[in-house]
């Protein structure tokens, strides 16, 4: 099967970016929006009986974040939600994607009303302005308090807990939120968080990185367990006691990034296919087919998890769409091949599993520019949607995120700054290539940029920026507009 889809893929050809495109080029009703997430965005850390979450006390560590800055006020979207909607009203889209915090709705395991008044008031002012919420129920920032209590997704026990709050949001906000997101990139939290250690927890074997606790081989498979556990839950909930009344979708939002076989040997092409299962295939084949990938199976063995019949009964298709959040790809081949340097091969049991050797490099030529670690590689769009559409029995596909962060450093004029010319260079190409994929047959429903303003970018701090607003944070954080900014205003207008 892999290797059908593979060949059909290789002749798939990009596209460019040079053509004129607007709203037009799309199917009506296709949605067009930004994104978001509350620990980025919202501040207000100690404010509206908000209580610790991960991040909090993540990014208060010493030597965690790079530039030393915290979450605590970020982008102060708590405060100036509604300036941030008037932004979006004058730029033109059609929905806003955003994440509830759950310490501030659901802190210590019963309703915060001052949290839900928040979150209704930027829900209302959406409305009102006719921009529809997309919302996300977890984006990284579980409660401290269940991590003191139990380590949160390393048990069984946080699949209560997360149902409880998934249906303390469905309850209080299900009657105009329409669509919702369970998790944002659970493939993420359990590498980054739990093998490589660089985001909250922060856990990860002592030959891996620098972390107090931790076992890389085998907690990243059973925190992916219970998330997608947690995830079959919310979705069972929603189905059986709001989703008729409500009239409303539910979903996932999965990280993937292309991964293009380095050469048309079979082994890459099988490194390729393997490097897709553990990245995307990890979540959506139990959500799609209830089991694991059988690549993952037969690797990682008795350090992954099995699902009961009940389980995978209820994970199989617990889905009305799909996010996908894409931003990058690689070229991959097969770890025995000798040509390759085995020195940049990691040690990590991850990499171990997959078999994979991941690079940026074939032929002395990079995959795409490199802007801070992601390449610009737009035909990885059209192949991953396809590649989806072949494997999965095309599902209805929202691309939650996809962006670009400055090329500029942090120390730019200004001038140089607003004048974002390869974050606009990157959204043409990125949306020819999407709508290429769309007239593939993949049914891919719509577009969210990342990110409406620049925002706390996790480990990486203030340092790093992807907003189609400049965000002054010396300056009282004035939102400034980009060149992006203008260039997505003039294309949902046209």
């Amino acid at each position: 099967m892999v290797a059908l889809i593979f060949a059909f893929l290789l002749v798939v050809r990009a596209v460019e970016g040079h053509e004129i495109l607007s709203r037009r080029s799309f199917p009506k009703g296709f949605v067009f929006g930004t994104a978001s997430a509350a620990y980025q965005y919202e501040g207000a850390a100690k404010e509206g009986g908000r209580g610790p979450s991960i991040w909090d006390v993540y990014a208060h560590t010493p030597g965690k974040i790079m530039d030393g800055t915290t979450g605590d006020v970020a982008v102060d979207q708590y405060h100036r939600y509604k300036e941030d909607v008037g932004l979006m009203v004058d730029m033109g889209v059609d929905a806003y994607r955003f994440s509830i915090s759950w310490v501030s709705d659901f802190p210590w395991g019963k309703i915060n009303q001052e949290g839900v008044a928040y979150y209704n008031n930027l829900i209302n002012e959406l409305l009102k302005k006719g921009i529809q919420p997309y919302v996300t129920l977890f984006h990284w920032d579980s409660p401290q308090a269940l991590e003191d209590a139990y380590k949160t997704w390393l048990s069984s026990r946080i699949v209560d807990d997360y149902a409880a709050y998934a249906e303390a949001c469905f309850r209080a906000f299900g009657d105009r939120v329409k669509h919702w997101i369970t998790f944002n990139e659970p493939h993420v939290v359990c590498n980054f968080g739990y093998n490589f250690g660089m985001l909250a927890p922060g856990r990860c074997s002592s030959e891996v990185g620098n972390c107090s606790a931790g076992n890389s081989s085998v907690e990243p498979y059973i925190v992916g367990h219970h998330i997608l556990l947690s995830h079959a839950s919310a979705v069972k909930i929603y189905r059986e006691k709001y989703q008729e009344k409500q009239a409303g979708i539910i979903g996932i939002t999965l990280d993937a990034q292309w991964h293009e076989p380095f050469s048309r040997s079979s082994k890459d092409k099988a490194a390729a296919g393997r490097a897709l299962d553990f990245n995307l295939g990890w979540m959506l084949d139990p959500i799609m087919f209830g089991d694991y990938p059988a690549t993952m199976r037969s690797r990682v063995r008795d350090r992954l998890p099995k699902f009961t019949k009940e389980q995978s009964k209820r994970l199989k298709g617990s889905h009305d769409f799909i996010g996908i959040n894409h931003y990058t790809s690689f070229y991959d081949a097969d770890a025995s091949n000798s040509n390759l340097s085995q020195a940049a091969f990691s040690q990590q049991a991850y990499f171990k599993d997959t078999g994979v050797f991941s690079t940026d490099m074939r032929n002395g030529g990079l995959i795409g520019q490199n802007v801070n670690g992601f390449y610009i590689v737009p035909f990885g769009m059209r192949r991953l949607l396809n590649y989806i559409r072949l494997r999965y029995n095309n599902p209805t596909i929202f691309i939650t995120e996809n962006g670009i962060s400055d090329v500029t450093n942090a120390t730019a004029p200004l001038k140089e700054v607003l004048n974002d010319t390869t974050r606009v260079n990157f959204l043409k190409a990125y949306l020819s290539n999407l709508r290429a994929a769309i007239a593939d047959g993949s049914d891919v429903r719509g577009y969210f940029v990342w990110s409406l303003l620049d925002n706390f970018e996790w480990s990486r701090g203030l340092s790093v920026k992807f907003g189609l607003y400049h965000v002054e944070y010396e300056k009282d954080l004035q939102r400034v507009p980009k060149k992006s900014a203008w260039w997505y205003k003039k294309f949902l207008r046209k």
